[in-house]
């Protein structure tokens, strides 16, 4: 590197390069008229899938486009040009739309593929930075995604451009999002390993313990005894059951501090004494985030899970549900 290069040298050009990116995205905000809008119709009128294609750099961004589509309620998939001429053209069915991707318009390998998709009589929604090119003329919707320049100090590498039609099919894909009302819900099935998608199809029931792992005493059970449960089954707390088998209260490692700071006998002291009546529970339906919102509202780290007639079911501390992935 040039010794001349200084750190405040290399921070402008970056700088440089972002402001120049900048002015591309904007240079897209006036043409987002009628073309888009027609092309969002196509889409939202396509029975099939949205074949999205493009060469190099373009091909890199079209299949982040059709990965986004996809993942926001539009079925979309990548081709690439070059596969598609030696067959994955097959692909491609009467029933899709083509989205195809080329800053210059005369990509060879996408113009190769345009007479299969012209047999089939499918849509073509093109993105070039080129009105007058072949592709925008044979397409059946053209998005002029030209940019002013590129960041490329040489005006040749693919930067502000691909930006710009990264932010184009982000627009299109947001767009029919919208128009199709896709939810948060809809986002967490297309995304079950995800974050989102644990803290949306997540219920309390998939993650709480059961069974003999539920601690539970009776209303007169020494306090000793008590403790010795809280500290087999590892939650920091306990339920106490009333003859009928229901939750009558809860005793936590809170309510021991209490009953310590009261010199309470560990051995004379009846559980019924020293619980916690009507303790914040849950059931076992509700969504796992919304048992850990209870506990960040309430400053709690573990809730008991009861059924309508008020039977302890389930319980689980905030470890189940880090453990979980929905904290």
């Amino acid at each position: 590197m040039p010794s001349s290069v200084t750190d405040t040298n290399l921070i402008e050009i970056g700088r440089q390069a972002l402001a120049v990116e900048i002015e591309g995205l904007q240079a897209q905000l006036p043409r987002l008229g009628q073309e888009f809008a027609r092309a969002c119709r196509i889409c939202l009128d396509c029975r099939g899938r949205i074949v999205v294609t493009g060469m190099g750099k373009s091909g890199h961004i079209a299949g982040k486009i059709a990965a986004t589509l996809a993942s926001t309620g539009t079925p979309a998939f990548f081709v690439h040009p070059g596969e598609a001429s030696h067959g994955d053209v097959g692909m491609i069915t009467r029933d899709d739309v083509v989205l195809a991707l080329s800053n210059s318009g005369e990509t060879d390998e996408v113009l190769a593929i345009l007479p299969a998709i012209k047999r089939l009589a499918v849509p073509l929604i093109a993105m070039t930075g080129s009105p007058q090119s072949a592709l925008a003329r044979l397409a059946t919707v053209h998005l002029d995604i030209a940019v002013p320049a590129e960041a490329c100090p040489l005006n040749l590498a693919p930067t502000a451009s691909t930006t710009a039609a990264l932010g184009v099919g982000d627009a299109l894909a947001v767009a029919l999002l919208k128009a199709r009302g896709f939810t948060e819900q809809d986002f967490a099935r297309s995304h079950p390993a995800g974050k989102l998608g644990r803290r949306l199809l997540l219920h309390v029931h998939d993650v709480m313990r059961t069974g003999a792992a539920i601690p539970k005493v009776r209303l007169d059970t020494p306090l000793a005894e008590g403790l010795m449960e809280m500290t087999r089954k590892g939650l920091g707390m306990t339920a106490v059951m009333d003859a009928a088998d229901r939750v009558a209260g809860i005793f936590t490692d809170g309510d021991l501090r209490r009953a310590l700071d009261r010199a309470a006998d560990l051995h004379a002291t009846r559980m019924q004494e020293v619980m916690t009546k009507n303790a914040k529970s849950v059931h076992a339906g509700m969504l796992a985030a919304e048992a850990v919102h209870m506990m960040e509202e309430h400053r709690i780290t573990a809730l008991l899970v009861i059924d309508a007639d008020n039977r302890a079911v389930g319980a689980l501390n905030v470890h189940d549900l880090m453990r979980a992935g929905v904290v």
